[in-house]
């Protein structure tokens, strides 16, 4: 006899199914927070380069690393 259209006992979960994944709030709180600090990082970064370019050298970065770390602000904090 053929069960082909049997229905299978071991189905995987809904949510994964359709290949979602499902994050807790502390998962995104986390995310949000590392996402501010790196703004926050960044925008400092501009702020130093621009008031007192001597001290990037103090923080072990190239001028160079500093235009790109600067370059991922977004288009309204450049």
């Amino acid at each position: 006899m053929n069960d082909t259209f049997a229905p299978s006992t071991c189905l995987p979960a809904p949510a994964m199914e359709a290949g979602r994944r499902r994050y807790s709030l502390a998962a995104l709180r986390s995310f949000v927070a590392a996402r501010r600090e790196r703004a926050y990082f960044r925008f400092e970064l501009k702020r130093m380069a621009a008031d007192n370019p001597h001290l990037i050298d103090d923080i072990g970065m190239t001028r160079s690393q500093v235009e790109a770390e600067i370059a991922k602000l977004p288009f309204w904090q450049r």
